[in-house]
């Protein structure tokens, strides 16, 4: 194989295929990101067997072959190839020789055709949204997963299209609950599926905030598979039944709050300055008309702080782990916030338009 790429072109190539390199494995081809050039498409892949990635770059292929090389090895010497000149690939056997300018490297490649490949998955039913929607989806409810593996359903994210015309995405972790739900261009038959958590996590990190560029979802049985740009990103599916979310959601509610969002957030973020990561101490907040009183008292000292409000409805004392509270409003773009209570006990909401986190 001998081919003849951009440094940028490879950069990218290794960002995005190196998201499917396993941290920890026992087979040491999965370490490797392959590079395909046995076509007349320059492709890069890596694959952990629960996550695939293959991404097409533009390059000049001046022999065929393929080569599966370190991701770490090879990611490290391509980001310290100068800029601004192409780089050449070669290979004799299984030895890979790196060419930029007047630098030389050779290092050991493996037999690419030991490496597994994306699996065929069926393309039958398939949904189409933009980039910007899917990554604005994915960051406002993935902070809700659990990173514990005790339940693998929490896991993942619940992908439910409702009534043929909406996308609604779920997330819990046993303390908290975030939705976000939008409307689709087109119409599709109504399905369920829950893709881990990791692999929303990646996918949000390659893709360009772009309204007008649209990405492929695929659903089938086992796998999902996303396609946007020219880059496919294939999952396998959680299996199970996920939790019913429209009766965790109760529409009771004693106290209506409306407040900006900045000034609560900044007011939380200035309360954890008292609060050991460990710290399981609770704020508290008392409402009472046109007024949000936080405290918190710590053994390393206290803060009061009055924010205004906008009330209905009852005067109520609750108590929050502060974090979780500021993982909400992070997650919400708006000026101003609706926040709803029903008791003390009970857990509460908070909700733009097209957002819930419980």
């Amino acid at each position: 194989m001998k081919v003849n790429i951009s440094k940028s072109n490879l950069i990218n190539a290794v960002n995005i295929a190196s998201k499917a390199v396993p941290a920890k494995t026992t087979l040491p081809i999965l370490e490797c990101i392959l590079i395909d050039a046995s076509t007349e498409k320059i492709k890069f892949m890596a694959n952990d067997e629960e996550l695939g990635i293959e991404t097409i770059q533009d390059g000049t292929i001046l022999e065929h072959g393929i080569i599966a090389i370190d991701a770490a090895i090879f990611g490290n010497i391509v980001r310290k190839l100068p800029d601004g000149i192409n780089v050449t690939l070669e290979t004799d056997g299984e030895q890979v020789t790196i060419r930029s300018g007047k630098i030389v490297f050779s290092i050991s490649g493996r037999d690419g055709s030991d490496f597994p490949y994306l699996p065929e998955i069926d393309r039958s039913y398939s949904i189409e949204v933009s980039e910007l929607t899917l990554r604005d989806i994915i960051t406002k409810t993935i902070f809700a997963i659990s990173t514990n593996d005790t339940n693998q359903l929490m896991t993942g994210e619940l992908f439910e299209i409702r009534n043929r015309e909406q996308l609604r995405v779920a997330a819990l972790d046993g303390h908290r609950i975030s939705v976000r739900s939008v409307e689709l261009k087109e119409s599709y038959e109504d399905r369920k599926v829950i893709i881990p958590g990791k692999t929303l996590t990646e996918i949000s990190k390659i893709l360009d905030p772009n309204p007008e560029e649209m990405v492929h979802v695929y659903l089938a049985d086992k796998h999902a598979m996303f396609q946007f740009g020219t880059t496919t990103v294939v999952t396998r599916l959680i299996e199970g039944t996920y939790f019913n979310v429209d009766q965790m959601i109760s529409g009771d509610y004693n106290t209506h709050v409306r407040i900006n969002r900045q000034a609560f957030l900044s007011c939380l973020d200035r309360a954890t300055l008292l609060v050991h990561e460990e710290d399981k101490k609770p704020i508290i907040l008392k409402i009472t008309d046109e007024s949000l009183e936080l405290r918190i008292r710590t053994a390393m000292g206290s803060m009061d702080e009055n924010l205004s409000i906008e009330k209905e409805g009852s005067d109520i004392v609750i108590g929050f782990n502060p974090r979780l509270l500021m993982d909400a409003l992070r997650a919400i773009d708006e000026d101003d916030v609706e926040v709803y209570f029903l008791s003390p006990r009970a857990p509460a909401f908070i909700r733009d338009e097209s957002t819930y986190c419980y």
